[in-house]
């Protein structure tokens, strides 16, 4: 990869940040609306806010990137919106006020990384299985943060938590800005993009994501509440989480030799598969600290491998003027309503039926998406 005609370290300072804002939103933010006196029902309930706005949002502003051809322009934009939005947490707690300002800020924030997402595989051109060698640099900004604010949490009180996301939030605003353009490739198809989702491996795809994005709705949601419940410090959660991301760290590292030589289908059926047992690792196992690094682990595939076989797909799958769009899709479909969804049943079943049986699920999520790309994905040995 040759740093002078791509901007490496400006698209991985975009990344670094972005995913150091979810090194706090994903593992501490239920932390900290759980100081605020919510129940169970209600932090899921708010929880999914954040994913279901990329039902619309990422879309939205897809189309308004593949149709303006000005997707720096567009991501900028919602950076800045997004760092102002999420500043009026900080001016009341109440249940309505918290709902409507993560509801107005991850609206914004929620439309920045498929965008710029595309903006990346753009700018590698040819050598888009090198994705992840940029990508990692979002999973090291995810274990940096998510290990100092597992320290911060000893010594100070939840409500450092909006402040450090804040300053995340100011990280993206500002790497938007010295990210160059550039558009995607003109394509001669202009068919209508319905044309190429009800392609059966395409919807088959989709549903996939779905279920993988919702399996992962109890590890997001209750996760960090689970190990508090057990025991473990704020530290030691920290410790826990960044294991997964370091793991995931490693397999970007070897997915540009990894991806070549197996194949999408192949890497998929693994991943979910390892996917399934790792929640019921957690969900059974959660005393047994060997047990739980280990299914630490295995998010290098039920997220590193996963995500980064996905990003490849979609590049394959939609081309030219469906870039952004496509991009969008995946992430409204998975991390959307697949975690809002996982989210909200979170939710209900942790109070009521118990860890065991909300981690099980999360586990048969993984196994029908497994059969699903069994039987309906068949993909050459490159993508």
């Amino acid at each position: 990869m040759s740093t002078q005609s791509i901007p490496y370290w400006r698209l991985s300072g975009f990344y670094g940040f972005y995913f150091a804002s979810l090194g706090v939103l994903v593992p501490y933010w239920s932390l900290y609306l759980k100081s605020l006196g919510y129940n169970s029902l209600t932090i899921g309930s708010l929880i999914a806010i954040l994913p279901a706005t990329k039902l619309v949002a990422p879309y939205i502003w897809g189309w308004l990137a593949d149709h303006s051809r000005r997707s720096m322009l567009i991501i900028r934009l919602a950076s800045v919106l997004a760092l102002l939005s999420f500043s009026l947490v900080l001016l009341r707690d109440d249940h309505w006020w918290i709902a409507f300002t993560m509801l107005l800020f991850s609206f914004f924030w929620n439309a920045t990384l498929p965008q710029f997402e595309a903006v990346t595989l753009n700018h590698l051109g040819d050598d888009t299985h090198r994705y992840s060698m940029i990508r990692l640099w979002g999973s090291l900004g995810f274990i940096v943060v998510v290990v100092l604010m597992g320290d911060l949490l000893e010594t100070y009180s939840t409500e450092a938590i909006p402040l450090v996301v804040l300053l995340s939030f100011a990280g993206i605003a500002l790497f938007s800005f010295i990210v160059p353009e550039k558009c995607n490739t003109p394509h001669s198809d202009h068919s209508p993009i319905w044309h190429v989702i009800r392609q059966p491996q395409v919807m088959a795809f989709l549903v996939v994501t779905f279920l993988m994005l919702c399996s992962h709705g109890p590890y997001y949601t209750f996760y960090t509440i689970y190990l508090q419940e057990h025991g473990y410090s704020p530290h030691m959660t920290g410790i826990l989480w960044a294991v997964g991301v370091l793991a995931e760290v490693i397999i970007f590292l070897l997915m540009h030799r990894l991806l070549p030589q197996y194949g999408a289908r192949k890497l998929l059926l693994a991943t979910l598969a390892l996917t399934s047992l790792r929640w019921l690792m957690i969900g059974f196992y959660v005393d047994d600290m060997a047990v739980l690094f280990l299914a630490q682990l295995l998010h290098a595939f039920s997220f590193g491998v996963f995500h980064a076989v996905s990003i490849s797909l979609v590049h394959q799958y939609f081309t030219g003027s469906h870039q952004g769009r496509g991009q969008a899709l995946y992430s409204s479909t998975g991390f959307g309503a697949g975690v809002a969804t996982g989210s909200l049943i979170s939710g209900f079943v942790w109070d009521q039926y118990g860890a065991e049986v909300l981690f099980s699920f999360g586990s048969a999520c993984a196994l029908l998406a497994m059969l699903i790309v069994w039987r309906f994905i068949r993909t050459p040995k490159t993508a």
